[in-house]
């Protein structure tokens, strides 16, 4: 089985066309023009180019649709319907030339996420969600893993930025997971990988504050549509009015939020 719908074919045409960029300019990372857009924050020539391949894309397919994209901001057409964008999540990787990025769309009808696509154009792995339809990679059927105690767990965390006003907590959450309960921790580079992976079974878990709401709205589908849950640090449903999100297989959720919660 795989996803067929009229708006998942329009976001995969959409990610593929927009991926020859980035795997062009990914083997030519010496002559990709550079700008500073913040402490640590940088933005590429890639990123406008694949945002405007996307919007270009998803404008033709559905031109009545509001648009949240990271780099451009907001365009407000159709109150009901509205794309969420990031052209490359993880960036500073790309830059790098470490192979470990993604574009992420999301969906929303309502204010809800229906659909999420999350594509790493160079493994070539397309994590697909919609409501009421399951999560897939390369149309095979995820589901999050079935671990059950924590200690026996693999999670995966974002960071700080070095000017964060949450460092401190952060880095209090971070040492909770790695010292008392001895967890391993990993941090990739990537959130909306990091929850395509939660979704897959390939970690249990993921935490992290102050992400941007293109950062996780494809995950969040991908997440629930596998049967995983999403949360604040609370074990609310509070995740994107508090900026800290939980996504985690249904076993794990509660011992997670206990520890960020406390």
């Amino acid at each position: 089985m795989k996803l067929s719908s009229a708006n998942i074919n329009v976001m995969v045409k959409a990610c593929r066309k927009a991926a020859r960029t980035l795997i062009r300019d990914f083997g030519e990372i010496e002559n990709l023009q550079v700008s500073l857009k913040g402490p640590g924050d940088y933005v590429s020539a890639a990123d406008k180019q694949v945002e405007k391949i996307l919007i270009d894309e998803l404008q033709r397919a559905r031109p009545n649709y509001s648009i949240l994209s990271e780099e451009i901001g907001e365009i407000n057409n159709d109150k009901s319907f509205r794309w969420i964008i990031d052209p490359i999540d993880g960036t500073s990787n790309f830059l790098h030339g470490i192979p470990h990025f993604a574009i992420s769309i999301g969906l929303e009808q309502d204010q809800e996420i229906i659909c999420g696509i999350i594509y790493d154009p160079i493994k070539d792995e397309m994590f697909t969600a919609e409501k009421g339809n399951g999560s897939y990679i390369n149309n095979h059927r995820m589901r999050v893993s079935s671990r059950s105690k924590l200690k026996d767990c693999m999670i995966f965390t974002g960071g700080p930025k070095y000017d964060s006003a949450d460092r401190d907590a952060s880095m209090k959450e971070y040492n909770k997971f790695s010292s008392e309960i001895f967890t391993p921790i990993r941090k990739l580079g990537s959130g909306s990988l990091d929850m395509a992976y939660v979704a897959a079974g390939r970690c249990d878990g993921f935490f992290s504050r102050n992400l941007s709401y293109w950062d996780i709205a494809a995950g969040i589908i991908l997440v629930k549509e596998a049967g995983g849950f999403v949360t604040d640090f609370n074990g609310e449903n509070e995740y994107i009015k508090n900026k800290t999100m939980v996504a985690s297989n249904a076993k794990i959720n509660k011992e997670m939020t206990d520890i960020l919660g406390s």
